[in-house]
């Protein structure tokens, strides 16, 4: 029988605001994600790729992509199975709406939050923020990419793009992941994040 393994969300969330962000913060991820994909113990690799890694490729850090965003809370929303790259649908509850411009262009995404997820200690304020973009399948995963974010505190967040990685599944396909809503594909390039993995 095959096994499937579920993706767990890394949860590298930081409580940051569009008033204290530094390209530390994201120096900081793309530390703690390279140790992590090094730790054979705790590495989403193939054991072939595991071998050979020496680091992900990301982006350059950029401030243009620390994007102050306008949070809308979305109330009342009910729960539905999110697609994933396997027949699994875990719960997820829409929860808000980030509005926010980039390159002259309006955008927004969505906000979901893991019905299941919550419940565990230390996720009660983890919120999940996939999105693709113009770079998704050319320079950056065919999939789309994901952030954490924490619940706001108020109606002005912060995205760090430059936080973005990707699935479990653009490394080993025995990874279930949940797979971008079509309404959150952005018609910019992210230019920020992990890069794709193979080409």
């Amino acid at each position: 029988m095959k096994k499937i393994f579920v993706f767990v969300l890394m949860f590298y969330a930081v409580v940051i605001t569009a008033q204290n962000w530094s390209p530390d913060d994201a120096k900081a991820f793309q530390l703690n994600l390279n140790a992590e994909f090094a730790d054979a113990k705790q590495s989403p690799l193939e054991a072939s790729d595991l071998k050979k890694f020496k680091g992900l490729d990301f982006y350059p850090i950029s401030v243009k992509y620390a994007v102050k965003a306008r949070f809308v809370r979305t109330e009342n929303q009910k729960p539905f199975g999110m697609k994933t790259s396997t027949s699994r649908l875990p719960i997820y509850v829409k929860y808000g709406e980030l509005h926010f411009e980039l390159d002259g262009k309006k955008c927004k995404l969505n906000l979901y939050q893991n019905q299941d997820l919550v419940k565990k200690p230390g996720y009660e304020d983890h919120l999940f923020l996939p999105f693709s973009d113009a770079t998704s399948g050319k320079q950056t995963y065919i999939g789309g990419r994901y952030i954490d974010m924490k619940k706001p505190k108020s109606n002005e967040v912060l995205i760090d793009f430059n936080t973005a990685y990707n699935p479990y599944c653009a490394y080993n396909h025995k990874y279930s992941c949940p797979v971008v809503p079509l309404e959150n594909d952005l018609p910019v390039a992210i230019e920020a994040g992990v890069q794709k993995f193979h080409d």
